[in-house]
């Protein structure tokens, strides 16, 4: 069936479930969930950065939006080489984002308005002033501080070669040399290896005291009344025995790039709507990681059993993503593969339908997100004119720009299709405002340690990551009282605020806040999802039926003529109507009551 042709009652008829496993009570398995990346949420004391108590500030916002939880990017004490992704203290508050007793502060906020709280966690590497690293950099080669990370001897007669050709995710080789010391073995000066930027030395999750210290890290903050973590590379902690040499090169967020690609490799790929964003390589996704979670798993029993555990893991097939979230391990992991499905209706129907059926067979619930603080968001990149295999790491001001027109619609439409699906779903901060990427930031701001690593090749992260809008035409857009922002907002962001929308009829904040509501009350997140089987095949449309709620995308260019007496729940955009019809215009999702 075509997207011309016009559909009736029957064809809204739902087929056999897809999966059977609907919520069973754990919050997460169908939570919204909301995140705040701390220094771009809302600036508290008018320095340009925003903070713990603009959090605070700003939990009637997240109330009244009808999220369930809320995610923080860390806020930890950072030199903040990689926005705090560089911890030099895991228990303590860094002095740009406030203190303890804020945390505590916003902690107690959220929790009296019902919402949840996790927090991230960076257990891949710490930051190069992290005291173990600091006593690491004085202490003899084979020392007890240094077996804490991944120092190694160098090759060649004198070890002035690298111990292996890893190469940075943010460019340029895997491993730095120490100044020579004293205390230097035969080969001289030993390396350390960062898988990031070489502020962030990997640890050594081989060593039983880097697990000790982790494991004391999470009841730190279980104790404080955090209800779960978000794990950062939740799949590179453990490496292959010997760190053997690897012809490939993972990119930030694109995925690897090998000198041979080939399907064989990745067999699941094709039926699960893989698109090649899994990192492989012997430095990720080793089978050790799972015994880390499992007692991760165990500590978080200790409390209430009421607390999550979420991975960060670039992972593809589907069948290796879900053995993060086996039973005995983590709670949720992040779904990437539907992250960067392009914008078809075919690719997105297999990403789904896989994504359901391969966490149901380890009794999981499936998570979607469109966006986040790594990543171009989905306003801007489903705006590119190719947006099956547009950047996900950064647009800059000399290549192409979206058109912020089309990419609102489609993410408009793409927003309301992920959150008609059963399982939790994740957004992005801004992005219930339709927030752009700042596709044009002047490179002399620019922060990502991946711009200046690769010498400006790739743009980075920064375009994701400006200040929201709170107040259309104040100074900073009503950031905060000074009106200083630590990076530039475009001149969109003035009339996207989040006062320009509260209350406006179809705006896009509306939209989500009304599309949470009804999500609640039908009950959508616990659901279990059946396909429109008239529309199976239509290489347009996306059409699905979750509880008493049927979800309909029109990714063709053609209106999609609705049923008479059709009633239209949400819609994220308007509707092309005439005396006797009602049609879904292209790039357009509805919820519908059939």
């Amino acid at each position: 069936m075509t997207s011309t042709a016009p559909l009736t009652t029957g064809d809204l008829t739902a087929g056999a479930p897809v999966h059977s496993l609907a919520g069973s009570g754990e919050w997460w398995r169908d939570a919204v969930i909301y995140q705040v990346y701390p220094r771009s949420f809302a600036d508290g004391n008018g320095d340009g950065i925003g903070d713990l108590p603009g959090v605070t500030a700003k939990l009637d916002h997240l109330k009244q939006l009808g999220v369930d939880a809320v995610w923080l990017s860390p806020f930890y004490r950072s030199p903040q080489k990689d926005a705090g992704y560089d911890v030099a203290d895991y228990r303590d508050i860094d002095p740009l984002f406030g203190t303890l007793a804020d945390f505590d502060e916003m902690l107690a906020g959220a929790h009296e308005r019902g919402l949840k709280i996790i927090v991230d966690l960076v257990p891949n590497h710490s930051s190069d002033q992290h005291v173990w690293f600091q006593e690491a950099l004085t202490a003899a080669p084979g020392s007890a501080a240094r077996e804490r990370y991944m120092f190694r001897d160098g090759r060649g007669p004198a070890g002035s070669d690298v111990p292996n050709n890893w190469q940075s995710i943010f460019g340029g080789p895997a491993w730095t040399r120490l100044a020579p010391s004293e205390d230097d073995g035969p080969l001289g000066p030993q390396w350390y290896l960062h898988l990031f930027d070489s502020t962030q030395p990997d640890l050594n999750w081989e060593n039983p005291e880097v697990r000790e210290e982790f494991e004391a890290v999470l009841r730190f903050w279980l104790d404080r009344g955090v209800d779960g973590f978000r794990v950062d590379v939740a799949h590179g902690m453990i490496k292959a025995p010997g760190l053997p040499d690897w012809e490939g090169q993972v990119a930030m967020v694109e995925g690897t790039v090998e000198e041979s690609t080939d399907k064989a490799t990745d067999p699941g790929a094709p039926e699960d709507g893989s698109t090649g964003a899994g990192h492989h390589g012997p430095m990720f996704d080793q089978d050790g990681v799972h015994e880390i979670y499992r007692a991760w798993h165990r500590v978080l029993a200790e409390y209430d059993g009421d607390r999550c555990l979420v991975a960060e893991a670039w992972v593809e097939p589907l069948s290796r993503l879900a053995r993060y979230v086996r039973p005995d391990e983590m709670n949720q992991a992040f779904n990437f593969s539907f992250l960067t499905a392009p914008w078809d209706a075919a690719r997105l129907r297999t990403v789904v339908g896989a994504s359901l059926s391969t966490m149901d067979a380890v009794g999981a619930p499936t998570t979607w997100v469109l966006s986040n603080h790594d990543v171009v968001r989905h306003v801007s990149r489903l705006g590119l004119a190719d947006i099956g295999s547009g950047p996900l790491n950064g647009i800059g001001a000399n290549d192409p720009q979206p058109d912020l027109e089309l990419g609102t619609r489609r993410a408009r439409a793409a927003t309301l299709l992920m959150l008609g699906l059963p399982g939790s779903a994740y957004m992005y901060q801004g992005e219930e405002l339709g927030l752009p990427d700042h596709t044009t930031l002047p490179d002399d701001v620019r922060e990502d340690p991946s711009f200046f690593r690769t010498g400006g090749a790739e743009p980075g992260r920064d375009g994701c990551r400006v200040p929201l809008p709170w107040v259309g035409g104040a100074p900073g857009n009503g950031f905060g009282a000074t009106g200083k922002t630590w990076l530039p907002q475009p001149d969109v962001y003035a009339e996207l605020a989040a006062d320009k929308q509260y209350g406006v009829e179809g705006s896009t904040y509306e939209m989500y806040r009304t599309a949470l509501e009804l999500r609640r009350a039908e009950k959508i997140g616990a659901g279990v999802l059946s396909w429109v089987d008239a529309l199976t095949d239509s290489p347009d449309v996306v059409a699905f039926r979750v509880a008493g709620v049927v979800v309909l995308a029109n990714l063709g260019a053609a209106p999609l003529p609705l049923p008479a007496g059709t009633d239209v729940l949400v819609a994220s955009g308007d509707l092309a109507t005439s005396a006797d019809a009602v049609a879904v215009p292209a790039d357009t999702t509805v919820w519908l009551r059939a």
